[in-house]
C-alpha cells in the first residue's frame, strides 16, 4: 500500500489553525454588531457574510484571484511592500480561506450573542461595567457555546476547501498543496490507494467534528437574556 505524502496534511492543519484565529479576532466585533445594530445595512452586512455559503467556490475563489493579483490595487502594494505575490503563496491562502469560512463564524457567534439577551448587559452597566468589561466578564462566558461551535466549524470547513484556494493558491508542494488538492491530484493519477489513505482520514476527522460540535452543544446550556 502506497504511503501518501502527509506534507500536504499538517499544511492543511496549518492553514485551518490560522485561519480560524483570525476569524475570531475579525468575526467577534462583526457578530457582534449584527446582534445588537438597528443600522439598515445590516441586511447587507449578513448577506455579505453569508455569500459564500451559496455563491460556488470556483467564482470566489476568480474574483479573489483578480483581487489579489499582482495587478490589483492590493496585490500591488502587498508586492511592494514583500517583493512576493498574493497570489499562489499561502498568505493568499490565509486570505481566501478566511473569506470563503467567514460565515461559519460569524452566524454561530450572532445567534449566541442574540440569545444572551440585554438583560445581562444592562445588570453589567447598572454595576458601572465599562461595555468593554461587560463583554468579556458576560457576554463572551455566556456565548462560549456559541464560540465553542464556530471555532470548530471554521477550522473543520477550511481543511475542506478545493475550488477557492485551487484558484488562488494553485498547487505548489509545500506552498499552497493542500490535502484536498492532494486528494484530487492521486485520483487523477489513479493512485487510489494514497487517494484513500488521505480521504479516511478527512472522513473520520470530519465525523469526529460534528460528534463534538453535537456533544458541546447538549453540554452548554443556551443562554437567553
Amino acid at each position: 500500500m502506497d504511503v501518501p505524502d502527509l506534507g500536504p496534511l499538517w499544511l492543511t492543519f496549518r492553514l485551518a489553525a490560522i485561519t480560524t484565529l483570525l476569524l475570531l479576532l475579525v468575526g467577534t466585533p462583526v457578530a457582534w454588531w449584527l446582534a445588537h445594530t438597528r443600522s439598515r445595512l445590516k441586511s447587507v452586512v449578513e448577506a455579505v457574510t453569508a455569500l459564500p455559503l451559496v455563491l460556488p467556490p470556483t467564482v470566489l475563489g476568480f474574483y479573489l484571484l483578480v483581487f489579489l493579483s499582482p495587478e490589483s490595487v492590493l496585490g500591488g502594494l502587498w508586492l511592494s511592500a514583500t517583493g512576493s505575490t498574493l497570489t499562489f503563496s499561502f498568505t493568499g491562502l490565509i486570505f481566501a480561506s478566511a473569506l470563503y469560512s467567514l460565515p461559519f463564524m460569524v452566524q454561530p457567534l450572532q445567534g449566541a450573542f442574540e440569545s444572551v439577551g440585554h438583560a445581562p448587559l444592562e445588570a453589567a452597566a447598572s454595576l458601572r461595567a465599562s461595555p468593554r468589561d461587560a463583554f468579556f466578564s458576560v457576554a463572551a462566558p455566556m456565548a462560549v457555546r456559541g464560540y465553542l461551535t464556530a471555532t470548530v466549524l471554521t477550522f473543520a470547513h477550511t481543511i475542506g476547501e478545493f475550488g477557492v484556494v485551487l484558484m488562488v493558491g494553485g498547487n505548489i508542494p509545500g506552498r499552497t498543496k493542500v490535502v484536498s488538492i492532494q486528494i484530487y491530484e492521486e485520483v487523477e493519477t489513479i493512485n487510489y490507494a494514497a487517494a484513500h489513505s488521505l480521504a479516511a482520514i478527512l472522513l473520520v476527522f470530519s465525523f469526529s467534528v460534528l460528534l463534538a460540535v453535537y456533544s458541546l452543544n447538549r453540554r452548554f446550556p443556551v443562554h437567553v437574556g
